[in-house]
């Protein structure tokens, strides 16, 4: 969590003041109704789902596109295994792909890894770096597939001049607690697809048939799941998208300014970045040419009081920590596991992406803050500069 203040808890008062706690009770004038039109302009898409969590965007996101048993669905080795695992809550398989310096999907894998049974591509803009989506949008229509841009990590970034999750064919957002805005726990999905959009409403509340948008909706109706947000969160939500251009101008200038302080350093590259100006700014990452260099640093980075680590220790954020999907223990009850229902076998193993390990195991990540005074950052940047220079 970055920036929270007066204004939400403002927000909040307003919301329980009014006794209107349920997101349908107040039609298009609801927090939600209104965060979600607020939230589509602010992406540059036609539709925007409130949901309860950035998963519950990718799972809905799946069920729109229409995926289910026997399907396949291509995901980077590196990012949170809620990515993973939303392709086994709708029944379909995660096929593993790996990441480039840049750590986000590598085009040239992905393309490898595409099957008859593919039917979706996740290009996810890890630390808010947006992916490659030239190259991946141009392999998915080549191969007649949908891409769902995963841009949990990556509020408001943009890639070629359109907002993350514009681009591909929907896109998933997360505003839990660790997102660059947050009501605690949410996600949001964003789409152009008329088709996806209603089957996913339809998926995201069972109860979706009684609601006064039902005739609306030109998808047959389905049994539905309850993903709903309330009018608590979306209001939260609706103050923190006023701060959105602010923190990020204000953390891509900490960055900007950090890449110029450092950039007379050797001993390291800066990881590439696909669009320097999309970037969302939290992360700066650094590439070493071995992973003890980088252990050096980022040990005496620690020791001097900075924030600092490394992707390779990000726990669940990478592939070989995903247990129940290396196990292949795809479901609660065997009936619903995908990997009983694949066509083909699927195989895993802990070495099956070693560019990807080595890429972050390589990598140093440095945090900007967009609440951080100018002369914090040129303490902190000063204290950079002597370790980098110390273990060189």
């Amino acid at each position: 969590m970055y920036i929270i203040g007066q204004e939400e808890v403002d927000a909040v008062k307003r919301v329980i003041e009014s006794k209107q706690l349920f997101r349908y009770l107040g039609g298009d004038q609801s927090e939600t109704a209104r965060f979600e039109a607020e939230w589509a302009a602010k992406i540059g898409t036609k539709h925007a789902l409130a949901l309860t969590s950035g998963t519950a965007a990718l799972i809905t996101g799946l069920v729109g596109m229409g995926v289910g048993p026997g399907d396949e669905v291509i995901v980077p080795a590196y990012t949170f295994m809620a990515t993973a695992l939303a392709p086994l809550a709708v029944g379909a398989v995660p096929i593993i792909a790996e990441v480039d310096a840049s750590l986000t999907l590598d085009p040239t894998d992905v393309a490898r890894k595409i099957t008859p049974r593919t039917k979706v591509i996740i290009p996810v803009h890890m630390v808010g770096l947006p992916s490659n989506m030239d190259a991946i949008m141009a392999i998915a229509r080549q191969h007649n597939l949908k891409v769902l841009e995963d841009a949990c990590q990556a509020d408001g970034g943009s890639y070629g001049g359109k907002r993350l999750g514009s681009i591909g064919d929907a896109g998933a957002f997360s505003f839990n607690h660790y997102k660059i805005i947050t009501c605690g726990e949410g996600g949001a999905l964003v789409t152009n697809d008329e088709t996806i959009y209603h089957r996913a409403l339809i998926f995201h509340d069972g109860g979706s048939s009684f609601r006064d948008y039902a005739s609306r909706i030109t998808t047959p109706f389905f049994a539905g799941m309850n993903f709903r947000t309330n009018e608590i969160l979306s209001a939260i939500l609706r103050v923190q998208l006023t701060r959105l251009d602010g923190m990020l101008d204000a953390m891509l200038t900490e960055k900007r300014l950090m890449i110029q302080a450092l950039s007379d350093i050797g001993g390291f590259t800066f990881n590439p970045i696909h669009d320097v100006e999309g970037d969302c700014g939290t992360t700066l990452a650094l590439l070493f040419e071995t992973p003890e260099r980088m252990r050096a640093v980022l040990d005496g980075l620690n020791e001097a009081g900075i924030d600092a680590d490394t992707p390779i220790d990000s726990g669940r954020h990478v592939y070989t920590n995903w247990e129940p999907i290396l196990k292949q223990q795809g479901a609660h009850h065997p009936a619903m596991d995908a990997y009983k229902r694949a066509e083909v076998p699927v195989e895993y193993s802990p070495d099956m992406c070693p560019n990807t390990l080595d890429i972050l195991a390589r990598t140093l990540f440095l945090y900007t803050d967009p609440t951080r005074s100018r002369a914090d950052l040129d303490a902190m940047i000063e204290k950079i500069r002597q370790v980098l220079w110390s273990t060189d």
